[in-house]
C-alpha cells in the first residue's frame, strides 16, 4: 500500500481537539464581557447618594420616614424647615442605607419643602428631595378608619362582637360543667 502524506488538520476540522475550536469562541465571550463591564455603571461606592420620604404629602404635625441609600457611612442627617435636623442611623450592618423618622412643625406653610440628607459629616455628600406639607390638620387617633362608617354599621359591628362574645361565654361555660 502507497504511503499517504500527512497533511495538517485545520483548526475547522472535524478531527481536531475541543480545545482548539472553542478558543476562538472563548475569546468572543472575553471580549464581550470586557465591552459590557466598561459600558455599565459605576458601582453603589460611587454611585451618588439617593433619599427618599415617605409619605412625599404630609400635613403640619404629620409624621414621615426618612430614608437616603449610596452613602457609603454608617451616619448622617436630614434637615428641613419642615422639621429640622434628624440624625440618621444605618439600617443595616453594611450601612447600605440610613434611616430615621420625623414629625413635621405644627405651624409649617402648606407646599413644597425641600429635605437635605448629607451622609457623614460636614462637606459630606448631599441629596435634596421635596416634601410636600398639605392644608389642614393631621389626623390622629383611628386615622379615618371610622369616620366613614355610618352609625348603624358601626352598631351591628358591635352587636355582632358582642354576639361573639357572649356565644364564646356561654360554650367555654358548658363544656367546664361537663368536665366536673
Amino acid at each position: 500500500m502507497p504511503a499517504t502524506p500527512h497533511t495538517p488538520r485545520s483548526p475547522q476540522s472535524p478531527h481536531t481537539p475541543h480545545r482548539y475550536r472553542t478558543l476562538p469562541r472563548l475569546l468572543a465571550v472575553a471580549a464581550a464581557t470586557v465591552a459590557f463591564a466598561a459600558a455599565a455603571p459605576p458601582t453603589l461606592a460611587q454611585a451618588q447618594p439617593s433619599g427618599s420620604v415617605s409619605p412625599t404629602n404630609v400635613a403640619p404635625g404629620g409624621r414621615v420616614s426618612l430614608n437616603v441609600t449610596g452613602c457609603g457611612t454608617r451616619t448622617g442627617k436630614a434637615t428641613s424647615r419642615a422639621f429640622g435636623d434628624v440624625w440618621l442611623t444605618p439600617g443595616n450592618a453594611q450601612a447600605t442605607n440610613l434611616f430615621g423618622y420625623a414629625t413635621t412643625s405644627q405651624n409649617i406653610s402648606a407646599g413644597s419643602h425641600p429635605v437635605t440628607f448629607e451622609c457623614g459629616g460636614p462637606g459630606g455628600e448631599r441629596v435634596i428631595v421635596a416634601l410636600n406639607i398639605t392644608p389642614g390638620a393631621a389626623r390622629g387617633g383611628l386615622g379615618g378608619s371610622v369616620g366613614s362608617m355610618s352609625p348603624g354599621q358601626i352598631a351591628l359591628g358591635g352587636a355582632l362582637v358582642a354576639g361573639a362574645l357572649g356565644a364564646g361565654a356561654w360554650i367555654l361555660r358548658r363544656r367546664t360543667g361537663h368536665a366536673s
